[in-house]
């Protein structure tokens, strides 16, 4: 059986790895191509993406690989219906430019969709925090049980995420009497993992995401009682963990919490 926790753990380092010999911004940023997210490929993505997917392979597990740049592959025997996503460098822009606040996401599945993720693995590359979910057993921050402070119900801080700067401007101002004050990380996956500490009270995205941004992090967030919807792409549970299906993202404390994000987040505005 193989030991997944193990197996993510050993791909963080890969990518910690990579991180090392490329430090700089001309070495990380250069544009290799287009992955099969859609997404530009740049060099320490496809880097990265190389790293873990060599550990994956290596660990000897069949399964169905889908990840940022590569896309869906069989991998071994291709496993019982086990799916592997991955996203090497949930924040890339970020990493490229230096900002720490980037991360690896990789989440297991014995299934093809969101509800079959049993295991979630993120490894932050600015505080090194590492942050795992079982299904069924709960959210861990290093090693320990996530408990603690929870998302407030009245949110007083928002992360918004897909945030170009005309997103932003469209979407911003209705979150006035919502949210008392708003942060953008950069990445969707820590965003998430921070909501599950209790440190955010919410978090939306601004366009459409695919399964590799959320899978591992969607796990923590539920292990944690708290609400996420993808509302472009109901219901939640039957989402494909693939790189077609695409939705944007409300998470907060309660249902009421993302029913309000959405609301929100759709309402149309009056012309000046």
């Amino acid at each position: 059986m193989t030991d997944w926790p193990a197996v993510c753990r050993e791909a963080g380092e890969a990518v910690s790895r990579v991180l090392a010999e490329l430090p700089a911004r001309a070495d990380r940023e250069p544009v290799l191509g287009t992955g099969m997210g859609g997404d530009e490929t740049t060099a320490v993505d496809a880097a990265a993406e190389a790293a873990v997917v060599e550990v994956l392979r290596r660990s000897g597990a069949g399964f169905t690989l889908v990840s940022e740049e590569l896309g869906e592959e069989k991998v071994g025997s291709g496993g019982d219906g086990v799916h592997v996503v991955v996203d090497p460098i949930d924040g890339s822009l970020n990493a490229k430019r230096g900002i720490p606040l980037f991360a690896l996401s990789i989440a297991v599945a014995d299934g093809p969709a969101m509800g079959d993720v049993f295991f979630g693995y993120v490894r932050d590359y600015g505080t090194g925090e590492e942050w795992t979910a079982r299904r069924g057993e709960g959210a861990r921050l290093n090693g320990e049980p996530l408990g603690g402070d929870l998302p407030k119900s009245e949110v007083e801080i928002l992360a918004m995420e897909a945030t170009r700067t005309d997103l932003l401007a469209e979407k911003a101002g209705a979150m006035a009497g919502f949210a008392y004050r708003t942060r953008v990380f950069g990445s969707l996956t820590l965003s998430l993992c921070h909501l599950a500490a209790g440190r955010v009270d919410a978090v939306c995205s601004l366009k459409p995401a695919r399964s590799v941004d959320i899978a591992a992090a969607q796990l923590l967030v539920r292990e944690r009682g708290l609400a996420i919807d993808l509302p472009d792409d109901r219901p939640f549970g039957a989402a494909r963990l693939d790189l077609e299906a695409r939705s944007r993202v409300v998470a907060g404390a309660t249902d009421a919490v993302c029913a309000e994000l959405w609301r929100r987040l759709t309402a149309r505005r009056d012309p000046a």
